[in-house]
């Protein structure tokens, strides 16, 4: 590309830009950079009594609600492990067969 059609571009990017630059106007999406930030709250309730108490105290079951996403995940698994308990025996021992 040579010097004139180099220069020749550039000008054209530049005369392109608006000339009066007012800065950024939110409209849409102004509620969400305002929302009130509320990390530190939720890091007081994880932090209670230090962070490192292993079973005594859990981080994953200090907030409220906690115990049900706990149970629900603990039912899946365990109807999991044992679905696959019966299919290994199953397979092992040549039964529930379609035939």
């Amino acid at each position: 590309m040579n010097a004139i059609t180099k220069t020749t571009a550039t000008a054209a990017v530049r005369s392109a830009r608006p000339v009066a630059q007012n800065g950024q106007k939110r409209g849409i999406v102004n509620w969400m950079t305002n929302y009130p930030d509320k990390v530190m709250e939720i890091k007081k309730v994880q932090m209670t009594g230090g962070t490192c108490q292993a079973e005594a105290n859990p981080t994953w079951l200090k907030q409220q609600g906690d115990l049900l996403p706990l149970a629900f995940g603990a039912a899946l698994v365990g109807f999991g492990s044992v679905n696959c308990a019966i299919g290994h025996y199953r397979l092992a021992t040549g039964k529930g067969k379609l035939d």
